[in-house]
This record gives structure tokens, sequence and C-alpha cells, in this order.
């Protein structure tokens, strides 16, 4: 059986073959509807598919991005995919999903792999451990986009959450409600990663303009696996918080785990209040306040301008910072 080619289509549909390019790249200014009408119909009468390697190769595009995330078990990373995903698509786009696990070599495979895949932009939560392979990604003007982690050295747009307003809308709702011991859960620290320095430094800032007491006891981070056995550290020392702000979602699931094998009540006992929006916090026992970040609108805007870089080749544009706003979601936990 005879492969359909646009050609094909053109003497179907009566109209030219650079016609059917354009129908097909969406480029639809000078085409009238019943020219596009006659050209979907010849499509789908001859069941004709369209060569994607070979349209990519003429047009020196792969027309497929990359996305590495840092933990794909991250609400917001998953939210973020399905956002950068769906643009993709409406742009006729492929998207190739890599977790680099917060690993500074699984990271670098993958930067490696997209690269000979020549695919034709990248956005990545960065680990901070691949410098300058980024760098030289930069100098050789591929198209880049950073989401949720900045790297000051690197002239990259990244897309970022109001970390310190997160930490403050926090604070003061604890504050609010009359807490006046407040603790922090966090991963790790020490690895310089964005969102967990700036939201901690952030809830140290709150915790001075509300004029409450820095306990550096009841400031925690460490593994997920070691979070337990930090937690109940803090909540047996003396004089310890009634209540804790969760930095994400993951030290969330570890803070609930404590408190239910401890049957310590929420909010009676201990307030909770949670950085991401996790899709059980409305219908959890009892329902769970939370900080939203606009994850959708952030993946959409990193899409945005990975795109424009890629198509509308601007690599010499002035690298910035775009900061989206947190939301505060009052229920029951606090």
């Amino acid at each position: 059986m005879n492969r359909i080619t646009i050609a094909d289509v053109a003497k179907h549909a009566k109209v030219s073959k650079s016609t059917v390019s354009q129908y097909l790249n969406q480029r639809y200014d000078y085409m009238g509807e019943a020219t596009k009408e006659r050209i979907k119909n010849a499509i789908d009468e001859l069941g004709y598919s369209p060569n994607i390697m070979a349209r990519g190769l003429k047009q020196k595009s792969s027309t497929t991005i990359g996305v590495i995330v840092a933990n794909i078990l991250h609400v917001f990373s998953t939210q973020v995919i399905r956002a950068i995903e769906d643009f993709c698509n409406e742009k006729g786009f492929h998207v190739i999903v890599c977790n680099a696990d917060d690993d500074p070599d699984k990271e670098k495979k993958y930067i490696e792999m997209l690269w000979a895949k020549q695919v034709d932009g990248i956005i990545a939560f960065p680990t901070g451990g691949n410098v300058e392979l980024y760098r030289k990604l930069v100098k050789a003007q591929y198209p880049l986009i950073f989401m949720d982690r900045l790297i000051p050295e690197l002239p990259i747009n990244t897309i970022l959450l109001d970390n310190e307003k997160a930490s403050f809308l926090a604070v003061k709702e604890f504050v609010d409600k009359g807490y006046d011991r407040i603790g922090i859960i966090s991963p790790p620290l020490d690895q310089q990663i964005t969102p967990r320095i700036e939201r901690v430094e952030g809830f140290k800032k709150a915790l001075e303009t509300y004029g409450l007491p820095y306990e550096p006891a009841h400031v925690i981070s460490g593994e997920i696996t070691d979070m337990q056995t930090k937690i109940e550290t803090m909540m047996k020392g003396p004089n310890p918080p009634n209540a804790i702000f969760a930095v994400n979602d993951r030290t969330l699931i570890e803070l609930l785990t404590y408190t239910k094998k401890h049957r310590i009540r929420i909010p009676e006992e201990l307030a909770l209040i949670n950085v991401d929006d996790v899709s059980f916090a409305s219908i959890y026992n009892p329902s769970l306040t939370t900080i939203m970040q606009p994850a959708f609108e952030m993946g959409t805007k990193a899409a945005e301008m990975l795109f424009h870089l890629m198509i509308d080749k601007n690599g010499d544009d002035e690298a910035g910072i775009f900061r989206f706003e947190p939301k505060l979601v009052v229920r029951e936990s606090c």
C-alpha cells in the first residue's frame, strides 16, 4: 500500500502543495474557511498521516522538547509537566520527561541525552551541580528555561514562586489564629535548593516581623527517610511548637504520618500549614490549610518562554526572574 503524500492531499483538495503545508503548520493567516475545510476533509478521506521525522529534518526541528524535573513525586512537578504538555500539544510538539531525583549525575546524563536527540529546547528544575554544562548550552544559544530553581551565575530565564511571601502568609495565619510557637520542616538545606532556602529564610524574617522568637530547635531539615525521627525529637523537646509549617508536600506527608501515629489532634494540639495544595487537602480530616502555587500558570509561562526562544530566536533578550504569587487556602488545620 503506497504512502499518502502531501501531493495526494493537494490534488484531492484541489489546492497547491504549499497550501497543504501551510495548513499542516497551522499558518492560516491568508487561508479561507472553505479551503481549510477541503484540506481537512481530504486528509480524513485519504487517511493522510504527516511524516513527523521528515518534516522535522526539513525544518531543522525535532518538534520535541525535554523537561528535566528534580523529583516527579512532587505535586508541583506533575502539575507543571501537565501544563507544559498541554501547551506543547497545541503547538504540535512532543515532550520527553526526565526525572533527575535531585541527582546531578542523572541530570547530566539527561541533558546529554536530550542534546544528542536534538530536542528543540529544555525546561529544567536544575540541581545546581551542572553549572558548566548549562553554561555550554547558553554559549551555544540553546533554548533553555529554568523552573523552581535559581542559579545566579547563569543568565537563564527562571520561573519561581515568591517563596518568601509564601512563608509570610503561613506565619501570619498562625499568628492571627493565636499560635506563638511556630516550627518549620524542610528537606535538606545543604543542597542550596532555592525554594527550600527561600522559604526557611522567609520564615525567619516573618517571625521577626511578628515579634516571635526564633528557636533553632524548631527548624528541622533532613532526608525524608529521617524525617520521623527529627519530628519526634522536636516535639518531645522542651517547649515544643504548637504550629508547624511544612515547606512542601512530601514533608507534609511525613508530618501527617507522625501526628496520626501519636494521635495528635489537629489543630487543637498542633496547627499545620504546608506549601502545595495537595489533592487530598479538602477531604482530609480535618481539611488542610495550604499555600497554593499557581503551578499550571507557571508551567504555561515556562513553555511560552521556551517557544519564544525556539521560534522567535530572541536569544539576545536579557534573562530575567519571573516570580508568581502564592495563595493562602484557609481550611481547618489552622
